[in-house]
């Protein structure tokens, strides 16, 4: 099997739990077509660089998936008809990366530096 990491963006106006149900129908996607999502991790709202289909935020999950083409090309034709998800992206990788992404730890990053900022 081949590994992806899927990437989509949710609009702003939508709820963590609503965001959290879309990740949840994506990973029942590729589980009912014989694929496998080992991690799922939300990055939460944040700013675009520009205006998508008029959204100036966005929330961002990330999927880390072993499945076959055909499981991705579903996975995608799935979330282009969804009209909560304003972009997507499905890339095949090598390998997945071990532990917390790099989004993941540059938010752990900045919420330490506040707290260290808010403490001084």
């Amino acid at each position: 099997m081949a590994l992806y990491e899927h990437v989509f963006l949710a609009r702003q106006d939508l709820s963590q739990s609503q965001v959290d149900a879309l990740a949840a129908t994506a990973t029942e996607i590729v589980e009912s077509n014989g694929g496998k999502v080992t991690k799922t991790e939300t990055w939460g709202l944040k700013g675009l660089a520009y205006k998508i289909k008029r959204n100036r935020k966005a929330h961002f999950v990330l999927l880390n998936i072993e499945a076959g083409g055909d499981v991705i090309a579903e996975l995608e034709r799935q979330t282009q008809i969804n009209e909560d998800v304003i972009r997507y992206m499905s890339v095949r990788v090598d390998e997945h990366e071990g532990g917390p992404s790099v989004q993941m730890r540059k938010n752990d990053r900045e919420r330490s530096r506040r707290r260290e900022r808010e403490e001084a």
